[in-house]
């Protein structure tokens, strides 16, 4: 895999600005000069989670991209979300995802957080002294949201939240979590029965069990939120009680997907370079493997996989940023960047034959790194019948368009003053 920056392919030129070749270039640069000698590192210490690398990244206010200039932000919008996230996983899949694992909160914050919570959070956030996590998946339910069974009730003028989260990413590095829990008795629809809340990290009652090996992403950490009896004041609950669903879904929707679609594509550009790089080099008969039909035909498969699902990422994020209503693309670019990868990554394996199966070959990390972009944010399942609604034109709210970010971040909450 080349270490040389990149400048964007001319199939991008639609999507991007001249501060976007920036931000390009210095992602590249990062990514080169300050992942890739930690890389192996993590890939060498399964058991250890990463936390220099968030330092790093946090120096560079890259957790605050989408965040405004008001609140201390870089106020450079989705398309520059995918930008970094995108070249930093060419490089390493387990550094995008500690990044995009904060960028869905952050983004649930900027929607449906008060002007007094924005100002409360965010600038920590921008300033690299808050890390984030949402926490909505549960041992039992899964991803199904209206299967949540953590509660919280409410005590005078506190709530008090007890349950169990699993699969949270950063839930080693957060200093605070959003917390979706259900506040109502059984019987009301789930649309109302959820409520989202702000958890500091040292709240008491709030634990971390320790941090298991995953199959890949090694040094991310996604693990398990347990809280017992944890009371949080009033003022943190992050949204209106009752609009947990909402954010828990348009967080998923307009943050989840477009980042997974991101760090799938780093991870298929790392593929497609490794295995030309490879196949380059390789001498077979009177030439090297690259001069093989057979092998050819392969490759050209896994650029043209690359190349369509480079644009629909891009393209997705592109219409978010215009306000304009893009969920099914958002849908459409986590599930088809997932699958095309995850087919050119069995088809790396197969091309190097033996050779992919050495521990210490990347190909092997980009392998099981990829499988971590499929069950978040919704399986394939979920994609294809959210995408259904769309072929049958019963995706009546789109939250891409309800929550232009442009009108969500000029608005001061309902409480300023």
């Amino acid at each position: 895999m080349s270490a040389t920056p990149t400048p964007p392919p001319p199939s991008l030129r639609p999507y991007l600005t001249a501060r976007h070749d920036l931000l390009w270039q210095e992602a590249d640069a990062f990514a080169t000069e300050q992942i890739a000698p930690r890389a192996s590192r993590m890939e060498a210490a399964p058991g250890k989670v990463e936390r220099k690398a968030a330092d790093l990244m946090a120096a560079r206010g890259w957790f605050a991209i989408t965040v405004p200039a008001a609140f201390g932000g870089l106020d450079g919008g989705h398309v520059a979300r995918a930008i970094l996230i995108h070249r930093i996983a060419r490089v390493s899949a387990a550094a995008a995802a500690i990044l995009q694992a904060t960028l869905i909160p952050v983004g649930a914050l900027l929607h449906f957080a008060t002007y007094e919570q924005k100002g409360r959070w965010l600038p920590r956030v921008a300033d690299g002294s808050l890390l984030l996590s949402i926490a909505v998946t549960e041992p039992l339910a899964g991803g199904h949201i209206g299967g949540i069974a953590t509660t919280a009730e409410r005590t005078n003028h506190e709530w008090v939240i007890n349950g169990s989260k699993i699969h949270i990413g950063n839930s080693h590095l957060a200093g605070a979590h959003l917390v979706v829990a259900r506040t109502s008795r059984p019987g009301v629809s789930t649309s109302q029965a959820l409520t989202a809340f702000m958890v500091e990290a040292d709240r008491p009652g709030l634990s971390v069990p320790r941090h298991q090996t995953a199959l890949g992403l090694h040094g991310f950490s996604a693990g398990r939120l347990s809280l017992d009896h944890v009371r949080v004041p009033e003022d943190n609950v992050v949204g209106e009680v009752g609009q947990g669903l909402a954010v828990a879904q348009s967080s998923s929707i307009l943050y989840g997907r477009p980042n997974l679609a991101a760090v799938s594509l780093g991870i298929h550009e790392a593929i497609v370079d490794t295995t030309t790089t490879r196949l380059k080099t390789r001498p077979r008969y009177r030439g090297t493997l690259s001069d093989l039909p057979v092998l050819r035909d392969r490759v050209g498969a896994m650029e043209a996989r690359l190349r369509a699902g480079r644009i629909l990422a891009y393209q997705a994020v592109h219409l978010l940023d215009q306000g304009l209503p893009c969920d099914a693309d958002l849908i459409n670019s986590k599930y088809l960047g997932h699958q095309w990868a995850a087919q050119s990554a069995q088809d790396a394996m197969e091309l190097h034959g033996a050779h992919a199966l050495d521990s210490e070959y990347v190909l092997q990390r980009l392998w099981r790194d990829i499988q971590h972009t499929y069950p978040p944010a919704g399986t394939g399942e979920i994609q294809r019948i959210r995408l259904a609604d769309a072929a049958f034109d019963e995706d009546d709210l789109q939250w891409s368009e309800r929550l232009a970010a442009e009108a969500a971040w000029a608005r001061p909450g309902p409480t300023a003053a």
